[in-house]
């Protein structure tokens, strides 16, 4: 069985070596003060050297008496730079919220004495306990995975959609929420889409070929594949010069059904190369409507003849009117704002070759919901109709 250990008063210790020095011997001492007589040695060891400052208390700093004040100025100093380490470092963090807070406590609990942070930072101890046992409450929670998600649609769609689209995505996940709560949500978390930028056109209409009249004259909604088809020429800067993107695209769903990309703006690789493409990949019956603009890569005679024997219907959209093909002209604007208009450099032929097809064929065909869709992909909208 362990003895227990006795703690005598700093008072009761000064006296018994002052005591001491009036008695013959230490023992006699020792024995009359019911103590052990290596104990007053001790003591009296300790008195010869610190003086008056021999006994400061339980835990306290043995010092000269007459070094008491500098040894308190000096313990006092150390105490406030102490704070100021430690406010310096978690000031960032008193204004986030108690989670924060509490988390830069505990992560510098081995660095910092915990009882002296807390003070500082004015965070309770028993905040910081109940914190430790469980970190976030059920509504924190809820609004951590919430804003989780938002943050994980917003880079999803390339960091162009606004609150409204990303508010029907949440709610195909599940989520119940109002476009003001996911506008007020993408505040917090500084989420902003990015602005369009504008683009020139590419084709030529001055030219003394046949030009076809506006039979689409903006009905860009249809009812079934392959009744109408559109196409539109962009221009992408590469390394040392242009490339050209062609696209065909059906409006039945707004997929693409045909593209090509290429380094002159010769009939043969672009409309022509698409056209192509197109009918292979979504082959079609007499009477389809083939819109574009009056450029001379559409109306020229070698893809008027190509469009004649599938039994196409030619339409064209009037002179310098580019809405009358807005579809177009709007596939463009999101591939150049969420893709283009992104890269940090400009590329070579190769790589824009791979972005492209990686951006239509499995990204804009694929994943990306289109509000013309009723906010469905496009393989959701053929699912289901």
């Amino acid at each position: 069985m362990k003895e227990n250990i006795r703690h005598y008063d700093p008072i009761f210790k000064e006296n018994a070596v002052r005591l001491s020095y009036l008695r013959k011997t230490v023992s006699e001492t020792a024995e009359e003060l019911g103590i052990k007589p290596v104990m007053l040695s001790k003591w009296r060891s300790a008195y010869l050297k610190f003086g008056k400052g021999s006994f400061p208390g339980l835990g306290i700093k043995r010092v000269y008496y007459e070094n008491k004040k500098i040894y308190e100025l000096e313990k006092k100093l150390a105490d406030s730079q102490l704070r100021l380490e430690i406010l310096e470092e978690g000031l960032k963090y008193m204004h986030q919220g108690k989670h924060v807070l509490c988390n830069f406590i505990h992560q510098n609990r081995d660095k910092y004495p915990l009882l002296k942070m807390c003070e500082v930072l004015g965070a309770s101890h028993s905040t910081y306990n109940l914190w430790t046992k469980q970190p976030f409450s059920k509504r924190e929670t809820r609004i951590y995975l919430l804003r989780k998600e938002i943050t994980s649609i917003f880079f999803e769609f390339k960091q162009h959609k606004g609150s409204l689209l990303i508010m029907r995505e949440l709610h195909k996940r599940g989520f119940q929420i109002s476009d003001a709560q996911v506008s007020f949500h993408m505040t917090q978390l500084g989420l902003r889409s990015k602005a369009k930028k504008k683009f020139k056109a590419t084709t030529d209409s001055k030219h003394n070929l046949y030009v076809a009249p506006n039979l689409l004259k903006r009905q860009f909604k249809v009812d079934k594949p392959c009744e109408v088809w559109v196409s539109d020429i962009t221009y992408i800067q590469i390394k040392r010069r242009f490339s050209y993107l062609t696209i065909v695209m059906d409006l039945y769903d707004r997929k693409i059904v045909g593209w090509n990309l290429s380094s002159v703006l010769s009939t043969t690789v672009t409309t022509l190369a698409a056209f192509e493409k197109a009918v292979v990949n979504r082959p079609i019956s007499n009477g389809l409507i083939f819109h574009s603009d009056r450029g001379s890569q559409y109306a020229n005679k070698m893809f008027t003849n190509k469009l004649g024997e599938f039994k196409c219907i030619r339409s064209m959209s009037r002179k310098a009117d580019s809405k009358d093909n807005a579809v177009a002209e709007s596939f463009f604007n999101s591939l150049k704002r969420e893709l283009i208009y992104k890269q940090t450099r400009l590329l070579t032929t190769n790589e824009l070759k791979i972005i492209i097809f990686e951006y239509i064929e499995n990204w804009y065909n694929k994943r990306r919901i289109h509000s013309t869709l009723n906010y469905k992909t496009i393989e959701e909208f053929n699912l289901i109709n």
